[in-house]
C-alpha cells in the first residue's frame, strides 16, 4: 500500500510448501507494484490464528525481512483484520479443527475476547440485534446465534496493512505468533533438569 492506495495483492492458497514459495512470491509482488525491498517504509504480518507452521514462517519471514531493511514490523491478527470497518457489533470467526472456531468480538454488547472454541459450546447471550458475523467460519455461528453474515471490507492482506500502517510509527515489540489452540503435544509432566552455573 502506498497511503489509501493498494498498489498489488496476491492471494495463494497454500495448504503446504509455504517456505518455497514465500519469497518468489514476494519478489513477484513487489515488480508488479512496481516497487524494490529498499522502498519499503514498514512491513505488516498476519500473525494468527491459523495454520502453526505457516504462522511460525511468517512472522519470522517478516522479522527477518525487517531486519535486514531497518524498517519496523507490525503483528497484527487475522480476527481484527477481518473485523476492519465493520459496521455495528461483529463477530470474526475463523474455521478450526474438530468443528471448532476462532472468534473474537468488536463493538459486541457481551466481551468476547480471541480464543478457540467448540460451536456447540457458543453461549446463546452471545446473540444482540444488529449482530453481524465475518470470516469462513461465519455461517455456522451466524445460525447459532440468529446473526446476519456479511463480507469483509477488506481481503484479508489489505486488512492487516491498513491496520499495519495506522501502527507503524508506534512498534516497540516484534511480532509473535497468536496462537488460540492448545500443543497437541502435552508439557512433559517430569521435573526438569537443574541448570548449572558453570561460573560457580
Amino acid at each position: 500500500m502506498r497511503g489509501e492506495a493498494v498498489l498489488s495483492e496476491f492471494y495463494e492458497d497454500m495448504p503446504k510448501g509455504q517456505a518455497e514459495r514465500l519469497f518468489p512470491i514476494l519478489e513477484d509482488f513487489l515488480t508488479k507494484a512496481g516497487v524494490v525491498w529498499t522502498d519499503l517504509t514498514a512491513i505488516g504480518v498476519g500473525v494468527g490464528p491459523g495454520n502453526f507452521t505457516g504462522i511460525r514462517i511468517s512472522v519470522a519471514s517478516a522479522r527477518g525481512m525487517a531486519l535486514g531493511l531497518k524498517v519496523p514490523v507490525v503483528g497484527v491478527d487475522l480476527l481484527e483484520a477481518l473485523a476492519l470497518d465493520a459496521k455495528g457489533p461483529v463477530i470474526s470467526a475463523v474455521s478450526a479443527p474438530r468443528d471448532n472456531v476462532y472468534l473474537a468480538g468488536f463493538g459486541t454488547k457481551v466481551e468476547i475476547a480471541k480464543q478457540m472454541m467448540a460451536l456447540v459450546d457458543v453461549p446463546a447471550d452471545w446473540a444482540e440485534p444488529g449482530l453481524a458475523c465475518v470470516g469462513d467460519g461465519a455461517g455456522a455461528l451466524a445460525a447459532r446465534l440468529g446473526a446476519s453474515v456479511v463480507p469483509t471490507a477488506y481481503a484479508p492482506a489489505s486488512g492487516i496493512a491498513r491496520i499495519a500502517m495506522k501502527r507503524y510509527q508506534n512498534v516497540t515489540e516484534p511480532p509473535a505468533p497468536l496462537y488460540l489452540k492448545p500443543p497437541d503435544a502435552a508439557p512433559s509432566r517430569i521435573e526438569p533438569p537443574v541448570i548449572l552455573d558453570h561460573g560457580t
